[in-house]
């Protein structure tokens, strides 16, 4: 059973989501602020957390950063009412997967908390095996029916995340943060380009393709 700690000083919006994911199947933690929620953290097992970032006594920038201080590579998604992309670049500097705005759709929350679980799965497994394909992200090897396939770091890590969320749209913007960084001066078309690449390398692969979605970004579909 996974359990996931609401860090939330809202009461309402903490019962709100305790109840929503309650619903779906989880075990929910709750607590008011992140002194809360680290002593939560210390004496219990987490497989994820949400938080808002105002809050009394400790705020969700400063939790986030000490669950990472800790070596933790626990999910954590970010849900506040601070839109400004200087916030979002804080939020994720910190080290937070994800970020929503709120007000929320709560079906898309419980999407966002189902992809980070399964992509938490898969960190911690170091593998992907769809069909025939193997990636192992200790090696950053792909092999396809026992033939191993080179990808310099960049193109493995481009694979890799989109491998993680199939059929998921990721725009340029989106994956040039997430494996370039979002200091990067490199421009947006370099996706374009290592896309290309990876696509002439795996032009015989049956188990699975890179979708251009046209105005939007790109997607990886799985081949049944």
């Amino acid at each position: 059973m996974n359990n996931i700690l609401v860090v939330e000083d809202d009461v309402d919006l903490s019962s709100l989501y305790k109840t929503v994911l309650t619903n779906r199947g989880f075990d929910v933690l709750t607590a008011k602020n992140g002194i809360e929620a680290l002593e939560i953290f210390e004496n219990q097992v987490c497989s994820l957390i949400i938080t808002d970032i105002m809050m009394p006594d400790m705020d969700g920038y400063e939790l986030a950063n000490l669950i990472r201080i800790s070596d933790s590579n626990v999910p954590i998604l970010m849900i506040t009412a601070k839109e400004s992309f200087p916030s979002k670049k804080r939020g994720f500097q910190t080290g937070v997967d994800d970020y929503m705005v709120k007000p929320i759709d709560l079906n898309e929350m419980l999407l966002r908390v189902e992809a980070l679980l399964r992509r938490s799965k898969i960190v911690h497994e170091q593998k992907i095996i769809i069909g025939a394909t193997e990636f192992n992200l200790n090696g950053h090897t792909v092999t396809y029916h026992s033939q191993q396939i080179e990808l310099p770091k960049k193109e493995f890590y481009l694979l890799y995340k989109m491998i993680a969320y199939p059929n998921k749209i990721f725009t340029r913007q989106q994956l040039m943060a997430e494996i370039w960084g979002l200091d990067s001066n490199s421009d947006e078309r370099t996706i374009d380009v290592h896309i290309k690449r990876i696509r002439e390398k795996f032009s015989d692969n049956q188990d699975f393709e890179i979708v251009t979605m046209r105005g939007l970004g790109y997607k990886v579909m799985i081949h049944d």
